[in-house]
Formats: C-alpha cells, sequence, structure tokens
C-alpha cells in the first residue's frame, strides 16, 4: 500500500475511512478550510492548501493523490494534474472522482420544471460568470486533462448514483438512500454561494430548497446523477523532479 496520499477532499471522512482502511499508509488530507474533524486516526492529518496554488509538498513524495468534488473548485484542471504528477513518485497513482450536477431520469418522473432539473441549470449559468466549469463530467474534462499532464494507463469508471430509494435492486436502494441524505441534509450548503451570487434572495433559496427536498422524499420520482472516476499511473521512467516545489 502506498506510503503516503493526498486526498484533496471536504469534511475528511474519505481520509479518515481510508486511514481506518490502511494503517499502514501515512494520509494527508488538504482542504482551503479547516472543517474537518478534531479526532483523526494516528495516520491521517489534514492540512491547509489550496489546491489551485503551488503545492508546498516535495517532488516525487507521494504513493498516490486522489480528488473528489472539486467541480466548480478549478479553472485549469491540466494545471492541476500537472501538481500532482510533480509529487507522485515513479509508479504512483493519481484518482479523480466527481459527479455531475445533472439530475435525469429515464422515465421522465424528473420533470423539465422540477427543481431538481434546475439544479443543474443554478451552477452552469453561475460557472459562467465565476469561470470554473461545474459539468466537468459531462464535458468529458477528466481523462484528457490528465494524459496531458503525463499519465499513463488510464482508465475510468462511469455509473449513475440514485438519489433516493427508489430502485427495486437492494443495493442500488441503498446507495438511494445515503443519495437522498446527500441532498436533503445540508444542500444550502452546495447552492448558498452560488445562488446569492446569481442575485437570489435568502427567501428565494430556501423556497426552491423546499421543493428540492420534497421531489427528493418523493419515492415516485426516480432521479439519479452521473458519477465518473478516471485514474492513471505515473510512468515508471518519468523524468525526475526537483525536490523543491517548482
Amino acid at each position: 500500500m502506498p506510503d503516503r496520499c493526498d486526498p484533496n477532499i471536504f469534511a475528511g471522512i474519505w481520509a479518515i475511512d481510508f486511514a481506518d482502511e490502511y494503517p499502514q499508509c501515512e494520509v494527508i488530507g488538504t482542504d482551503i478550510s479547516p472543517i474537518q474533524p478534531g479526532w483523526v486516526p494516528p495516520n491521517c492529518k489534514f492540512e491547509i492548501e489550496d489546491c489551485n496554488q503551488e503545492w508546498t509538498f516535495d517532488a516525487e513524495s507521494f504513493d498516490y493523490v486522489h480528488f473528489r468534488y472539486l467541480i466548480g473548485c478549478i479553472p485549469d484542471w491540466t494545471a492541476l494534474f500537472k501538481q500532482a504528477y510533480r509529487v507522485l513518485k515513479p509508479g504512483g497513482w493519481i484518482e479523480s472522482f466527481e459527479v455531475s450536477p445533472t439530475i435525469v431520469s429515464d422515465d421522465n418522473t424528473v420533470a423539465p420544471d422540477s427543481a431538481l432539473a434546475q439544479w443543474d441549470k443554478i451552477f452552469i449559468e453561475a460557472s459562467k460568470k465565476i469561470g470554473n466549469s461545474f459539468t466537468v463530467v459531462i464535458d468529458q474534462v477528466q481523462r484528457p486533462a490528465i494524459e496531458e499532464a503525463g499519465f499513463v494507463n488510464i482508465k475510468e469508471w462511469n455509473s449513475k448514483c440514485p438519489m433516493s430509494p427508489w430502485p427495486k435492486d437492494p443495493k442500488l436502494k441503498e446507495i438511494g438512500r445515503f443519495g437522498q441524505v446527500y441532498g436533503t441534509q445540508d444542500p444550502e450548503g452546495f447552492i448558498n454561494f452560488v445562488a446569492t451570487f446569481l442575485g437570489w434572495t435568502p427567501e428565494e433559496i430556501q423556497v426552491y430548497l423546499a421543493r428540492l427536498r420534497g421531489e427528493l422524499r418523493n419515492l415516485k420520482i426516480h432521479p439519479y446523477a452521473f458519477l465518473k472516476t478516471v485514474w492513471a499511473q505515473k510512468p515508471l521512467d518519468a523524468e525526475p523532479h526537483t525536490t523543491e516545489p517548482a
């Protein structure tokens, strides 16, 4: 297993779970805000780091770099993956997991005028003004950017994530329960900034989110979102980097 990992995450759950699963691995989680829990496994720590800025980690110091939920945060995905390339040891791996904000259904139960169907439109409109894309999954951004950064042995995984426990399949139903919690517990954390940026009032945001929560709890509606993971390897014969950040 890798000696060190650098997952760029938010609440830190992924990093903590990884550290618990692999106690022999040193896990370093980074984010721009110190919102992670105070108690973590002894082999896990969190550092303040903006992944869009020059990374402070030494070259060739990681075995594995993991990114997730960075849509809307990255102005240049190739530059991001090049930073990961620099800090990875030859033969090390990169993994990028992202979710699409577009919520659809195969049976048209997600109506065009629904709050669910409006979700991605809010973020797409904001992205035009912010300049960072929220549609990297639909636009197939990850794989070509990883390839351009110099990685090889590129693989990808695509899936649909139900956003409520509507599927009949037991495993998908369980995933849908998590999706429902994900969408109803704190959608404010996702939308408050972009909606306010677009000129929405707090009252308009709450009315919209009340509709969204109601639709996610209505099992007659069958929503899902697209997921994509792309992983790749730094070549074993990669040219050595300097030990200091570029």
